[in-house]
């Protein structure tokens, strides 16, 4: 079950290690859009640089670790959110990630003090890699956003957002594999317009709802380390089904875009992904309607290039 009070009871588990992120209201026409207010939660402020950590600790503490420590997959950020996790709780961790996966994530993964295995192209490699090494090994595989904890944890972004600007209308989330908008929805269950967004290179969610059921589609892209992971997940599948009302496609350059202006605007150092929700509406792929309260995750910003200009 994925509700609203397995949401809490993440919530009331993981609250001594992680981050309530600010919300600050921008006038969007400091970022150069011609249109009201916008609330930016500040998701990148997370331990760990990322709304992983929520899954990520929601994992290691609601579920039995073995002697073998936990195994995850990731393109990067999760990876680094669960060493981060395991680190400060004391258990061992082994991280496999692809060799599409930044150079800064995977120092800090191996400065965490993880095992860290590079293989594979992109993310679905990895993680069939990271199951056998589970199968193994007796290590707990840890998943990026196909395990109910993992989405439980997510959802705390939600509840926080609520709590923070309860009178918003629409919410735009950057989509990967679906963890974070899978448990964002499961929160919010159509009391906000919930809009994924997802780079053209990478539309994993978009084709899932166009074909009813979650299927391959591109994974490629300037945001491949945070957001093309192939297929989104079975879990979150329904959620999105009942609770996202579309997803927008943007280009690498829109998110090139939403990046510098963040950094030009509010010194803000988004990663590829992190810029992706916004750059729907600095691009026009999502048009704000006149008195409509929109609301932005910048959820990531572990990348040496995140602006262009660092």
């Amino acid at each position: 079950m994925i509700g609203r009070e397995e949401i809490l009871r993440a919530d009331r588990v993981i609250r001594p290690f992680i981050r309530r992120t600010p919300v600050i209201s921008v006038d969007a026409a400091d970022l150069g859009v011609a249109a009201g207010p916008l609330s930016l939660k500040l998701e990148f402020l997370q331990h760990a640089g990322s709304f992983k950590a929520r899954g990520a600790f929601t994992n290691l503490l609601l579920r039995q670790i073995p002697e073998a420590g936990v195994v995850a997959a990731s393109g990067g950020n999760h990876g680094v959110a669960v060493a981060y996790a395991a680190a400060k709780l004391g258990r061992k961790a082994t991280i496999f990630v692809p060799t599409v996966s930044s150079q800064l994530k995977t120092d800090k993964i191996r400065a965490l003090g993880a095992d860290l295995v590079v293989t594979g192209d992109f993310y679905a490699e990895s993680l069939a890699a990271s199951e056998i090494w589970a199968r193994e090994s007796g290590a707990l595989p840890v998943h990026a956003y196909d395990q109910p904890e993992t989405l439980w944890g997510q959802g705390t972004t939600g509840m926080e957002m609520e709590e923070q600007t309860p009178d918003l209308d629409t919410l735009l989330v950057a989509v990967g594999g679906g963890g974070l908008i899978g448990g964002i929805a499961a929160w919010y269950r159509g009391r906000v317009r919930v809009i994924g967004v997802e780079p053209e290179a990478a539309p994993t969610l978009f084709r899932a709802l166009e074909a009813g059921r979650p299927v391959d589609a591109e994974a490629g892209g300037i945001a491949a380390d945070s957001l093309a992971p192939k297929r989104v997940g079975e879990l979150m599948f329904p959620i999105a089904q009942a609770f996202v009302e579309k997803v927008v496609l943007v280009t690498d350059a829109a998110i090139q875009q939403a990046q510098q202006r963040l950094w030009d605007a509010l010194r803000i150092p988004a990663e590829p992904g992190g810029a992706a929700a916004l750059s729907a509406i600095v691009s026009g792929a999502y048009r704000i309607s006149p008195g409509e309260r929109v609301g932005v995750l910048v959820c990531g910003a572990n990348s040496a290039k995140s602006s262009g200009a660092l």
